[in-house]
């Protein structure tokens, strides 16, 4: 029987455990990357082992996030990295350089490799046909000691793409018909391989539209072939020496497969307040807008921009309308520079900003209040904008470009005939802001400021966990909505006290004052606990709140392996009744939890309050038992 794509890369990388689905498996990282909202973090624990050197193959920190240095401590941030990169062996993207999926996928990205970031859009390389994972920082930090990645064995699933686009359709309508087909829990446990004659249409930029967007699926990760296509786009980028043909076995074997006839697509959008909440564009067409942001890791590269100023070109934005393009990279700015699209782009009204995150992720561009925001990014959950009043959909560049001449939702098919844009044949290619690593490591010494503090631990895991529910949530609870992003938020990533103050901000402004004044507790949750952002900091914050254990239907995958390198036990609820028979400030007491953990077993719950008991499964691996029982990551590497 013949491999699959995946099947090929991860044995190839296999250091422990065999691929059967569900069974945990160690493999091999060749590269890591971070950026600056996680990697503090991460920097920080990887001090903390004790390593001289980075044992990957590849490092790369970026700073891309918080670019601003709107205040000392960001500033100071971007000095530790860099300082610490520079003694460890890790290459530095300065601010500027652009969005670390974008510049990675430009600058590193190698077919048939490993890569791990501390940011959950990492998948975005597996356009270019690498297993590339995003998780925790702990995990990144662990990896590049040269320890493997464990993770539960995947199912593989053939997202088989027959026929071709039609005119005005893109990439980005693919993956959106997608999340409405399979909704952001569709993925998880999976890894999704795409395949079919249909993949022959789209290039490197837009296959790595998809897998960005994977992330949003809640899968571990997304990836195509090493093709021809991936051939021609690495020898643009000067890079053709990286290429390696790989691809799926004519015989290959797939757990699930899923087919998609491209010639049936149109274009889609994402309404709020998630990424799956996907209808077509003619549906909610004419919907008045104050604010179009184009970018994102997702939506940033050339390709993407060219055919904004193109379809921009000679016209100009409505005077209501604020229109914003963040560049994927200082490469993709200066292409679209020399091809005279930034002057259409300019002469349209249209601002541009830094190559950085900046609005995906709050950093400004705030919509006003009540204000309706059209972006070709991934998210859209309530409150990533800035602003929890707001309501944002989701598109392709396309049909942000067409809305920004109307100023409402438009179907880009309404501007008539397509445009077409001329193809590059080799990228400028300018690497000045990426700093190597020094030659002499003994000569750097790491500069702290004083908002970067030591990352919090907890003791072993007690017998007996007792306290309130400090907090029942609903189902699709995010990243976002457990520590939001933003201006505000983010200049604290290096301190988890003091970031800490935010925790649940816009869902219950008392919890942080609730969780101090009951010394602690547990959380109750619905379906797909954590999903979105890989940020650890929802985990830390909470941890260092006091929070024993978290209670829900289902964890999204990064944030559980999160909660467990923080020390949090995380417990499903064995039973569906049991979530509605616990409300906020019942008393829970587990007790034998230890035995429990070490043996497998199921826990029993007490609810003093309403004296019930409850049945949870905290369905860990053993080498998850053991990083429980230590109390987080550090502890247990800590212990040998």
């Amino acid at each position: 029987m013949g491999k699959n794509l995946v099947q090929k890369i991860l044995q190839a990388h296999l250091v422990s455990g065999e691929l059967k689905t569900g069974e945990e498996v160690g493999i091999s990282i060749d590269q890591t990357l971070t950026q600056d909202a996680t990697g503090t973090m991460v920097y920080l624990q990887f001090e903390a082992i004790g390593i001289p050197r980075v044992k990957t193959k590849l490092s790369v920190s970026y700073v891309d996030h918080n670019t601003l240095q709107t205040s000392i401590e960001n500033s100071d941030d971007q000095v530790y990295l860099q300082t610490v990169a520079a003694k460890y062996g890790i290459y530095y993207s300065k601010p500027g350089n652009g969005i670390c999926h974008q510049v990675h996928l430009e600058r590193f990205a190698v077919p048939g490799q490993t890569l791990l970031g501390s940011d959950s859009h990492t998948t975005t390389c597996g356009g270019l046909g690498m297993i590339a994972i995003g998780a925790g920082g702990s995990d990144v930090a662990v990896a590049m000691t040269g320890s493997p990645f464990f993770l539960p064995t995947p199912k593989i699933v053939l997202v088989r793409l027959l026929g071709r686009l039609r005119p005005w359709v893109t990439a980005k309508d693919i993956i959106l018909h997608l999340l409405k087909k399979l909704t952001v829990k569709g993925g998880v446990g999976r890894i999704f391989e795409y395949g079919g004659p249909g993949i022959k249409c789209l290039s490197v930029p837009e296959r790595s539209t998809i897998t960005n967007m994977g992330a949003e699926l809640g899968a571990t990760t997304s990836v195509f072939p090493s093709d021809e296509l991936s051939y021609q786009y690495l020898k643009m980028q000067q890079r053709e020496k990286a290429w390696v043909e790989l691809g799926a076995d004519k015989d290959a074997q797939y757990d699930e497969e899923v087919e998609i006839n491209l010639d049936d697509l149109e274009p889609l959008i994402a309404r709020p307040h998630s990424p799956d909440n996907v209808c077509t564009v003619k549906e909610v067409a004419g919907t008045k807008l104050h604010q179009i942001c184009i970018g994102s890791c997702t939506n940033s590269s050339y390709n993407d921009l060219m055919a904004v100023a193109k379809i921009l070109k000679g016209k100009t934005i409505p005077p209501e309308l604020s229109v914003t393009i963040s560049p994927g990279s200082r490469q993709v700015l200066e292409n679209i520079a020399k091809e005279g699209a930034l002057e259409d782009l300019i002469r349209a009204g249209v601002r541009v900003l830094e190559p950085a995150c900046g609005p995906c992720i709050g950093m400004g561009q705030v919509p006003p209040s009540g204000g309706i925001s059209l972006r070709a990014f991934n998210r859209n959950f309530r409150g990533r904008c800035g602003s929890s009043d707001s309501e944002v959909y989701l598109c392709s560049p396309e049909t942000a470009a067409a809305s920004a001449v109307t100023g409402v939702i438009t179907d880009p098919r309404d501007l008539g005939k397509p445009i077409r844009t001329k193809p590059l044949r080799k990228y400028v290619v300018d690497d000045k802001l990426i700093v190597p690593p020094a030659s002499d490591p003994s000569k750097v010494e790491i500069v702290r400021g004083p908002n970067i503090k030591e990352i919090p631990k907890r003791g072993p895991i007690g017998d007996a966990l007792e306290g309130e529910v400090l907090i029942k949530l609903k189902d699709g609870i995010s990243t976002d909505d457990i520590l939001p992003a933003g201006t505000k938020v983010l200049t604290y990533r290096s301190n988890i006290p003091a970031i800490s103050r935010f925790t649940f901000e816009y869902v219950d402004p008392d919890f942080v004052n609730r969780a101090k004044e009951k010394k602690g507790g547990f959380i109750l949750a619905g379906i797909n606990y954590g999903q979105g952002s890989s940020r650890e900091h929802a985990a830390l914050a909470p941890m260092h709140l006091g929070v024993k254990a978290v209670l829900v239907k289902s964890f999204a995958r990064i944030h559980r392996g999160n909660l467990i390198n923080a020390g949090i036990l995380p417990l499903t609820l064995k039973e569906e009744p049991s979530y509605d028979e616990i409300d906020q400030g019942d008393y829970l007491r587990l007790e034998g939890v230890r035995e429990a953990i070490k043996e497998g077993k199921p826990l029993s719950i007490k609810n003093v309050t309403k004296n019930k008991e409850i049945t949870v499964i905290a369905n860990l691996t053993a080498r998850e038992a053991e990083i429980i029982l230590a109390g987080g990551l550090l502890n247990y590497k800590a212990q040998g």
